[in-house]
C-alpha cells in the first residue's frame, strides 16, 4: 500500500470548484449550529440519525422504533438497535478523548472501534480480511495481512492527520478516509470508526464546532460509486482525484440536508412551545418541552426524573400532553411509554 502523503498534486481546477463549493455549505451548517437555541437536542437526534444510517451500510438495519424502544425499556433485548446505541456512545467517548487530548492516534480508534464492537477489539493480527462489495459480492480490495505492516500503516496515517497541512482540511478527510478503509485495521467495525474519524478530524480541524455532519446517507445512496472508488484508487492511486471529488460532493450534499433537518426540528421545536402555552398554560414549562425533543420517546420515570416532580404529577402532565396531542402512549412490556410522533415523523423523513 502506498503511505501518506500521495505523491499526487490535487490542485486541480474541478476539486478546487467542489472545495469551495464544500466550505460554503459547511460554512453554512457550522452558522446555523450556532444561532439554535437548542443545539444540544439537535446533536443528539443527529448523532442517533447517523448512527442509525452508518449502521445500515454494514447491513445492520433497524427502525427507530426499535432504536427508542431498545434506550426506553427495563428489559432491552438487545440486537441489531443495541449495536447502534453503542455506535452513539462511540461517537461520544471519541469526541471527549480527542478533546481531551488534542489529537487522534491509533490508540483512540482502538478505543472507538471497541465501543462499537465489544470485545473485537484491536489491531488484526490473523490474515483473511478483505473488502467486498455487498450487492455484487466482489472483492473490492485486500487490505495488509500482516499485523506489522497494518502497524506501521496506522502510524503513518496518524502522523498525517496531526501534522500534515498540505490541502484544505476537507481534502485531507478525503485522503484519511480512503486511506483508513483501505487499510482496515480492525476484524469488523472498520466502515463505522472510519466514518467516525471523519467527524472527529473536521471538529479537531474546526471546520465545525460539534460532530454535526456525517456522509452515512450520501454514502448508503451512492454505494456502488463509493466501491468502485475505492477499488479504482487501490488499483492506481492517481484515482484519488476522483474519490476526493466525491467525498467532496458529498460534504456538499449532506451539509444542506442536515441544514434542512436542523431549521425543520428547530421549527417544530418553537411551534410546540407555543401551542404549549395556549393549551396547557397551567402546566407550560418550556423545559417540558425541551425533554419531548430530547428523548422522542420518554416515560414516567424520564420525565419525573427531568423535571423534578413527583410520579402523580408526572401521570398527571403526561395524561394531558397525550390528549392535547403532543405524545401518543404506547404499551410495551409492563411499562407505558410516550413517543413525539411529530419529531420522529422528521427524523424518517
Amino acid at each position: 500500500m502506498n503511505k501518506l502523503p500521495f505523491n499526487i498534486d490535487l490542485n486541480e481546477i474541478e476539486i478546487l470548484k467542489e472545495l469551495n463549493t464544500a466550505n460554503h455549505h459547511i460554512g453554512e451548517l457550522k452558522g446555523v449550529l450556532r444561532i439554535l437555541p437548542n443545539s444540544g437536542i439537535v446533536l443528539s437526534l443527529i448523532n442517533l440519525s447517523e448512527s442509525k444510517d452508518s449502521s445500515a451500510i454494514e447491513n445492520i438495519i433497524t427502525t427507530y422504533d426499535e432504536i427508542f424502544k431498545e434506550i426506553v425499556s427495563k428489559t432491552p433485548i438487545g440486537g441489531k438497535p443495541k449495536e447502534v446505541i453503542n455506535y452513539k456512545h462511540a461517537i461520544d467517548h471519541g469526541l471527549l478523548i480527542m478533546r481531551q487530548k488534542g489529537y487522534i492516534s491509533t490508540n483512540i480508534l482502538v478505543d472507538i472501534q471497541n465501543v462499537i464492537e465489544p470485545n473485537k477489539g484491536g489491531i488484526r493480527k490473523l490474515p483473511g480480511t478483505v473488502i467486498i462489495n455487498d450487492k455484487t459480492n466482489e472483492v473490492v480490495h485486500t487490505p495488509p495481512q500482516n499485523e506489522t505492516e497494518i502497524r506501521e500503516l496506522m502510524h503513518n496515517l496518524e502522523l498525517f492527520i496531526n501534522q500534515n497541512n498540505d490541502y484544505d482540511p476537507l481534502i485531507q478527510m478525503a485522503l484519511i478516509h480512503f486511506q483508513f478503509e483501505s487499510i482496515h485495521p480492525f476484524y469488523d467495525g472498520n466502515g463505522r470508526t472510519g466514518r467516525i474519524l471523519n467527524i472527529l478530524y473536521l471538529v479537531l480541524k474546526e471546520k465545525l464546532s460539534e460532530p454535526i455532519l456525517y456522509l452515512s446517507k450520501y454514502i448508503i445512496e451512492n454505494k456502488s460509486q463509493y466501491y468502485d472508488l475505492l477499488k479504482k484508487c487501490n488499483d492506481d492511486i492517481l484515482n484519488i482525484k476522483d474519490f476526493v471529488v466525491y467525498i467532496l460532493k458529498g460534504i456538499s450534499e449532506t451539509s444542506k440536508h442536515t441544514i434542512n433537518l436542523i431549521l425543520r426540528i428547530n421549527q417544530s421545536i418553537e411551534l410546540t412551545n407555543e401551542m404549549l402555552k395556549k393549551r396547557l398554560p397551567d402546566i407550560y414549562r418550556y423545559e417540558i418541552v425541551e425533554h419531548l425533543f430530547s428523548y422522542m420517546y420518554t416515560k414516567n420515570e424520564f420525565f419525573r426524573e427531568n423535571l423534578n416532580i413527583s410520579r402523580a404529577t408526572a401521570t398527571k402532565y403526561l395524561k394531558l400532553l397525550e390528549k392535547e396531542g403532543f405524545i401518543v402512549s404506547e404499551q410495551l412490556g409492563k411499562e407505558v411509554i410516550y413517543k413525539n410522533v411529530q419529531l420522529l415523523n422528521l427524523v424518517k423523513e
